[in-house]
C-alpha cells in the first residue's frame, strides 16, 4: 500500500491541482473519492474545512491545495514543480497567489451572482485577470511554453482546472476569454496534451451539469459559502 493518500472529488478542480502534481512527480498514491454532498464522517474529522484535498502521508494529514504541493516539493524532490533559484521561486508563488486570490474567485463569484449588475462587475474583473496573466505573466514572465520555461510548473497546475471550467461561464454567463489572450489559449493547447490532465479531463457536459448549483446559487458547499455575497 502506498505511504501517500489522496482524499479527493471526480470534479473538484481544487482537487485536480493535487491530483496532477502527484502525477507528474511520478509519486504512486491511493486515491479516496468521496460525495461532496453527502460527506462520511471520517472524512470530517480530518478535514477542518470540509474541503478536498486531504492528503495523508504516513501519520500526516494536510489540507489545502496549494499548500499540499508544496508539501509533495519539499517531501519528495524528485522532479522539481518549483525552481531552485529563491528569487524565481517567489516569482512563483506570486503567481500561484494571483491565482488563489484574483483569479479563482471571480470565477465563482461571477457564476453565483443572479443579478446583472454583480455578473458585470465580476466580467470586469476576471477579464482584467485573464489580461494580467496573457501580459504580465505568460507574456513577460515565461520564455518557453510552459508559465516558467521549458517545464510545466506548479504555477501551470494552479491555474489550469479553473481556466478549463471557463466552458460553464460561455454557457451560463456568456462569458469567454479575450481574443487578445493568444498565448493564453497557446498554453492551454499544450497543457491539455500532457498526460496528468488527460487522465482527468471531464466532458464539458458534466461540467455544465455539476456547475449547475452554482449558476443558479443552489450550491450548499463550502466553497460557495466561502464565495457566495451576501
Amino acid at each position: 500500500m502506498s505511504t501517500v493518500e489522496i482524499v479527493s472529488s471526480s470534479t473538484c478542480p481544487f482537487a485536480q491541482r493535487t491530483r496532477m502534481a502527484l502525477l507528474e512527480k511520478n509519486i504512486s498514491f491511493d486515491l479516496v473519492e468521496i460525495d461532496l454532498d453527502n460527506k462520511p464522517r471520517w472524512f470530517l474529522k480530518i478535514s477542518p474545512y470540509g474541503k478536498v484535498p486531504i492528503l495523508r502521508h504516513n501519520d500526516k494529514v494536510i489540507f489545502e491545495s496549494s499548500v499540499i504541493n508544496e508539501y509533495l516539493e519539499d517531501v519528495f524532490p524528485q522532479k522539481h514543480l518549483l525552481p531552485d533559484d529563491p528569487a524565481a521561486k517567489a516569482q512563483a508563488r506570486i503567481w500561484i497567489d494571483f491565482a488563489n486570490v484574483r483569479f479563482i474567485p471571480h470565477v465563482y463569484k461571477l457564476m453565483l451572482a443572479q443579478d446583472l449588475v454583480r455578473q458585470k462587475i465580476h466580467k470586469k474583473k476576471l477579464i482584467d485577470a485573464l489580461l494580467m496573466i496573457e501580459h504580465e505573466g505568460l507574456g513577460k514572465l515565461s520564455d518557453g511554453p510552459y508559465w516558467l520555461g521549458e517545464k510545466v510548473s506548479l504555477v501551470d497546475l494552479s491555474f489550469l482546472p479553473h481556466l478549463q471550467r471557463l466552458c460553464v461561464l460561455k454557457h451560463y454567463r456568456d462569458f469567454e476569454i479575450p481574443e487578445e489572450c493568444i498565448l493564453l489559449k497557446s498554453w492551454l493547447q499544450l497543457m491539455h496534451q500532457r498526460l496528468s490532465v488527460q487522465s482527468m479531463l471531464t466532458s464539458e457536459k458534466t461540467l455544465i451539469d455539476n456547475w449547475a448549483k452554482y449558476a443558479f446559487n443552489t450550491s450548499t458547499g463550502t466553497t460557495a459559502s466561502d464565495m457566495r455575497e451576501v
